[in-house]
């Protein structure tokens, strides 16, 4: 498969579409690949424990981080529309070899250690569910995610994701629904800061868990599948209006999605003064409060957020992978298999191996803090070169935009790694 394929046909018959109002909808999708990033179960296991703990105080941080996020994926995907190339083919290119190698092979490290928690969080589903031992649960989960990313082509997989995150949703509108919530209390928590006593380290986790370096490479890969014509400055300029549209409403749902978990433990275990540490209790505890079915839809919507998350890391590792040939991501190609396979099944090997999957995932989490800030700062150095944008390369409002969020997102992920070691 090369999402690219189709583009290179109506390049070379410098094909100019006739656009109408109706054309947005063609272009969602890339974004909420990108959105099950931030929904993946080391988010879930930061959310319950954060409404567990403060109630509904901290759900400005999910506000907060997703603008953050909104910003370095759109920049990201700019960098895809406007070159035709992803970041890690950009860096390959761009960057001298020693500092491009440093970085993209620390992002496939970022890879496998996202695949690592994302595999996990099915197979605690799985034994939640159907009490499958975690080793047979991941098992399952890495072997369902290659066979999708290995034969089906990306617009299938696209509408893969959708239904994955679909489910998701309808599953937090279905614990809303069972629970008291008192909206007021949680529309002004999402907007005012409040920093209660001992929350600093929560705060952190949840902010450092948003922005993850693996969907940074995904972005600017995917995007490139509504592309038409790069020769054309009206039609990169519809499409970089039309991506902001798609992220814009993707990371909105996320923002939901993980609204909607803390505002669920807020209600139930909060309110009961039960704090909630692990997402196996999360579950137990679901049942004597909301009954059998809602216990049941949590694991549910568990088990689909880790398989959809396990398909977008894998196939972030290919498109790293590629990269550093200086080639897209296709499944035809031998590189870009071997990155999916270096994620997934690495991923798989540790979970079978190590003696702690939960300090495992501690650990994947601390990988991630390490890695993030070259990822971005490798971002803002591309978009920001005019040898690599053209006219469109950041401008000064923008860059300092960047900056200033590199620098909140950076001091956050060092402060959790130093709070971690």
């Amino acid at each position: 498969m090369n999402i690219r394929n189709f583009i290179k046909d109506l390049k070379s018959k410098d094909h100019k579409p006739q656009f109408s109002a109706l054309d947005i909808f063609k272009y969602i999708g890339p974004g909420l690949l990108v959105t099950v990033g931030f929904i993946d179960p080391g988010n879930w296991a930061a959310n319950i424990a954060t409404g567990s703990e403060f109630g509904y105080t901290l759900l400005w941080i999910v506000t907060l981080s997703t603008i953050m996020l909104i910003i370095l994926q759109h920049n990201v995907a700019h960098l895809g529309i406007a070159t035709g190339l992803c970041l890690s083919e950009a860096a390959a290119i761009y960057v001298k070899p020693i500092a491009s190698k440093f970085v993209l092979y620390s992002a496939m490290l970022a890879s496998v250690s996202t695949s690592f928690a994302e595999i996990l969080g099915s197979a605690i589903a799985l034994n939640m569910l159907f009490s499958l031992p975690l080793e047979l649960g991941a098992l399952m989960t890495a072997a369902l995610s290659g066979i999708i990313l290995f034969t089906n082509s990306y617009r299938k997989i696209e509408k893969w994701i959708i239904g994955f995150v679909s489910i998701i949703g309808i599953s937090f509108i279905y614990e809303l629904y069972l629970i008291d919530v008192p909206w007021a209390h949680a529309a002004k928590s999402w907007v005012v800061p409040s920093i209660p006593e001992g929350s600093i380290a929560v705060i952190m986790s949840v902010l450092g868990a948003v922005v993850m370096p693996h969907n940074l490479y995904l972005h600017s890969e995917v995007i490139q599948s509504r592309q038409w014509n790069l020769k054309d400055d009206t039609i990169i300029k519809r499409q970089l209006k039309f991506e902001f549209t798609d992220t814009l409403i993707s990371m909105i749902a996320g923002w939901a999605i993980n609204s909607a978990m803390i505002i669920l433990a807020a209600a139930t275990f909060f309110s009961s003064n039960i704090k909630v540490e692990e997402l196996q209790q999360a579950q137990q505890l679901l049942k004597p409060l909301l009954g059998d079915s809602a216990s049941i839809v949590f694991a549910i919507a568990l088990l689909f957020a880790g398989i959809s998350s396990s398909i977008t890391s894998g196939m972030a590792g290919g498109t790293i992978t590629a990269g550093i040939f200086k080639e897209p991501f296709n499944i035809s190609d031998n590189h870009t298999r071997l990155g999916i396979g270096i994620s997934l099944f690495l991923a798989l090997i540790i979970i079978f191996f190590i003696s702690n999957p939960y300090k495992g995932l501690i650990y994947s989490q601390v990988i991630l803090s390490i890695q993030l800030p070259y990822t971005i700062f490798l971002q803002i150095y591309l978009t920001s070169s005019k040898k690599v944008m053209g006219k469109y390369v950041n401008d000064k409002f923008t860059l300092t935009i960047l900056l200033t969020t590199a620098a909140i997102v950076s001091y956050l992920n060092i402060k959790l790694l130093i709070n971690f070691l």
